[in-house]
């Protein structure tokens, strides 16, 4: 147990304001450089990018492949962190209407999905190291769906604990709610094929009244 609880320590990297501020610098250099020359980068080069040492890029993250994960997980969680959608995610808990604010966070993280191109680079990135490099697979199956989509797990559980959802599982709500959105983008875009405008808000209307219908509080 205590080996397990220093693991955990270890993977919760330094803390604090200035720290916060070295971790977002080597997430910023780590996705310029995974993007320009692949998971084959160095990270001296990911240190020298973010001006901090190697030290530094270990004792945040521990691995490469640690690194890697958290530009992912912060790319895929990206849409919400724009204007429209953090606006939308912040006035969700006290909506009027939990539909009407639900449909204002889905068309702002749909939309985002479908537009940002680096975003979509990232995902081909992914899809493209993944056979090189098993051991991403390891690590990204090692964080659970509430990890990599916090902004959306933070919600969703606020809403339960105000009684206004009912989720026994927030697990399988995260990835539900991901599969009815955004899904359909992912699959298709890695097919080169652009789901259209209507139809993309046919899925969007139709996945946020699913997901409300089925954890709807008693």
């Amino acid at each position: 147990m205590r080996d397990e609880e220093n693991g955990r320590a270890r993977n919760a990297g330094p803390t604090g304001p200035r720290a916060e501020r070295k971790r977002e610098a080597i997430v910023r250099a780590a996705r310029a450089l995974f993007l320009r020359e692949g998971f084959g980068v160095g990270m001296d080069a990911i240190a020298a990018g973010a001006g901090v040492s190697k030290v530094t890029v270990y004792n945040h993250f521990g691995s490469k492949e640690a690194l890697f994960v958290a530009v992912i997980a912060g790319a895929l969680d990206e849409p919400l962190d724009a204007s429209s959608s953090v606006a939308a995610l912040d006035g969700l808990t006290e909506a009027d209407d939990l539909r009407e604010a639900f449909l204002d966070v889905a068309r702002a993280w749909v939309h985002v999905v479908r537009t940002d191109k680096e975003m979509n680079a990232l995902r081909h990135l992914v899809a493209r190291e993944i056979h090189r490099f098993p051991s991403l697979g390891e690590a990204w199956g090692e964080r659970g769906p509430e990890s990599h989509h916090p902004a959306i797990a933070g919600a969703l559980r606020e809403l339960a604990e105000r009684g206004r959802l009912t989720i026994p599982d927030m697990e399988t709500a995260v990835i539900q709610l991901y599969s009815l959105l955004v899904f359909p983008h992912l699959v298709f875009g890695s097919y080169g094929t652009d789901i259209s405008d209507d139809l993309t808000e046919r899925l969007v209307v139709a996945g946020v009244d699913m997901f409300l219908g089925f954890y709807a509080a008693a």
